[in-house]
């Protein structure tokens, strides 16, 4: 039980710390923050598809990036809540009701992935914008914030999280092992 615990944390740490690490990459290319967004951290948002540990790792993780590149307290604060929104949508997503037959829940499964992504990007492309216009005060309409921030989503979420969601997938016994 205590090694279930630990091996949680630790999971926890390492995905909050590569977080912080693939934001401050995004960010020296310019592209963690304001309305034009293609954090690559955010590709880890398909990690509670494999761990629960991964939904306070990504919120820490979060928190400790926007911090760290000088995101505005309102910021920090929202933007991190949009991410664990994120990561809570995609846990239940992979993790919901199994209530199906082994041939039925190949599809569900095979659904399931495809659909872990969705929870960050829609997560982001409502609260987000509001950040950009309420808190960093940049000029432009909410729509066209909206479109910015999900096409920077789908582009780190989906594209960038499900080629690691495959790649992960074939070891995820050795990686996410008793979790």
């Amino acid at each position: 039980m205590n090694n279930q615990k630990t091996l949680f944390i630790t999971h926890a740490a390492v995905i909050a710390a590569l977080y912080v690490v693939l934001t401050h990459v995004a960010n020296a290319l310019g592209l963690a923050n304001y309305a034009i967004q293609v954090r690559f951290s955010e590709a880890l948002t398909i990690l509670p598809f494999f761990t629960p540990a991964a939904i306070p790792g990504l919120f820490i993780g979060c928190i400790i990036a926007n911090i760290t590149t000088g995101c505005m307290l309102l910021d920090i604060i929202f933007g991190s809540i949009a991410t664990l929104l994120g990561a809570l949508g995609t846990y239940f997503i992979a993790h919901g009701v199994k209530k199906y037959s082994d041939s039925d829940f190949y599809c569900t499964s095979k659904l399931r992935t495809w659909l872990s992504p969705i929870p960050p990007i829609i997560a982001n492309t409502i609260i987000v914008p509001f950040i950009l216009i309420h808190v960093y005060k940049i000029e432009g309409t909410l729509p066209y914030f909206m479109l910015t921030v999900c096409i920077g989503e789908v582009i780190s979420c989906f594209v960038l999280g499900m080629i690691l969601l495959f790649a992960l997938d074939k070891r995820k016994g050795a990686i996410f092992r008793n979790n």
